[in-house]
């Protein structure tokens, strides 16, 4: 059956077909242990029972009529977003993915910044999407070959190098700076306190946006409700989705409302974005993440998986934030690893030859995490590659 789709992903070797948490049950019945939530999406685990109940309840009632008219369910989780985002009041946009929140952050950013102010710097290693213009965004320019010319109006810089950021920011063509607290795709590397705030005051001097990507990063991942109060600033525009929904499309966008107020009606729209059926799972998403307050679980699971992980033989070194990880390998041996653990009922992927990522449900337990680190361990000792012991 999967001759009819696309070749766009590589030949599948598993079939999952059922999940409860951080399990996952393939169509031989086969358990595996979910240890990167759909790339971070379920963040509350899978068939989590307040979201499903959420979902059926509202396919009941009104499932969509289009942003021609009112709902009562997203300016709700609008508000919800812009409390645990803002020091300053913003508005938000919602749309069906990553890549929209970053359309529209993109297209705000031009429309605020006025004629002859339109482009945005961004850094190397980075990954802000799969359309033409969230692609010439993303600092991998070996994903760009393929589809040039892309759109005008994308510069990149080398990550945490604050000199190439001011050398980059024009203000006279420069409308913004996009940056993700920790570059996920880009092998897990986190953003430092020096670099946002120096950025923020640059943006601040020259009258630029300050953009922050958390579509990976959002909604307690790495320890807080979003990346980038871990370094003490606030950003002008915000994009999220992957774990608002916990597997439902939606993404959004939001920005402090006197950047938001340079959209007008007609400036940008989509069809299905903020429609009832999403905004009721991302509502019952985030009433869940307050009650258990999952910052605080990623942060007590994200240390205890970063110990156990130093501890395993050939791992060099664990870097992060929260439950967002990455584990160096001390050979270039990743994705070989990765497939193995598959084999042996362990859900990871490799964000490059040497490292591991690994992003589990918040909702993790002590027991999973020791589980899935004993997997991993088992797999590196029979490595070809012998390890070259432990950090």
């Amino acid at each position: 059956m999967n001759d009819v789709l696309m070749h766009t992903y590589p030949p599948q070797t598993v079939t999952f077909v059922r999940g409860q948490g951080t399990e996952l049950f393939d169509d031989t019945g086969k358990r595996y242990l979910d240890f990167l939530a759909g790339i971070a999406v379920v963040g509350l685990g899978h068939s989590h029972p307040a979201v499903a109940d959420a979902i059926s309840e509202q396919s009941r009632i009104l499932l969509h009529v289009s942003n021609l008219f009112g709902t009562t369910i997203g300016p709700e989780v609008a508000a919800t977003l812009d409390r645990l985002i803002a020091t300053t009041p913003g508005r938000v946009f919602f749309c069906n993915s990553g890549a929209e929140a970053n359309e529209c952050a993109i297209k705000l950013a031009r429309k605020w910044g006025g004629h002859g102010r339109f482009a945005v710097v961004s850094a190397y290693g980075s990954f802000h999407g799969r359309t033409l213009a969230t692609l010439h965004a993303t600092g991998q320019p070996q994903k760009h070959e393929a589809f040039q010319p892309l759109p005008e109006g994308f510069r990149h810089v080398p990550w945490l190098d604050i000199d190439a950021v001011d050398a980059a920011v024009d203000p006279t063509s420069v409308a913004a700076v996009l940056l993700e607290p920790v570059q996920g795709e880009g092998g897990v590397m986190p953003a430092t306190t020096e670099y946002f705030q120096a950025v923020r005051r640059l943006c601040d001097e020259r009258n630029v946006l300050f953009m922050v990507d958390e579509v990976q990063t959002g909604l307690g991942r790495t320890g807080r409700w979003f990346g980038f109060q871990h370094f003490g600033v606030q950003p002008d525009v915000i994009t999220m989705a992957k774990a608002l929904g916990n597997g439902v499309p939606i993404g959004a966008c939001w920005a402090r409302a006197e950047v938001a107020d340079a959209f007008e009606p007609g400036d940008h729209a989509t069809t299905f974005g903020g429609q009832p059926l999403a905004t009721s799972a991302a509502r019952a998403v985030l009433a869940v993440m307050e009650e258990e307050d999952v910052p605080a679980r990623a942060v007590a699971a994200g240390a205890r998986l970063t110990k156990a992980l130093e501890a395993v033989d050939g791992v060099t070194a664990v870097r992060g934030l929260g439950l967002l990880l990455a584990a160096e390998l001390s050979a270039p041996i990743a994705k070989q690893v990765a497939a193995d653990a598959l084999t042996a009922g362990l859900v990871v992927n490799a964000v490059n030859d040497r490292a591991l990522r690994l992003a589990p449900p918040l909702l993790v337990t002590d027991d999973e995490v020791d589980e899935a680190v004993a997997i991993l361990a088992t797999v590196l000792q029979a490595q070809p590659v012998a390890p070259e012991g432990r950090r």
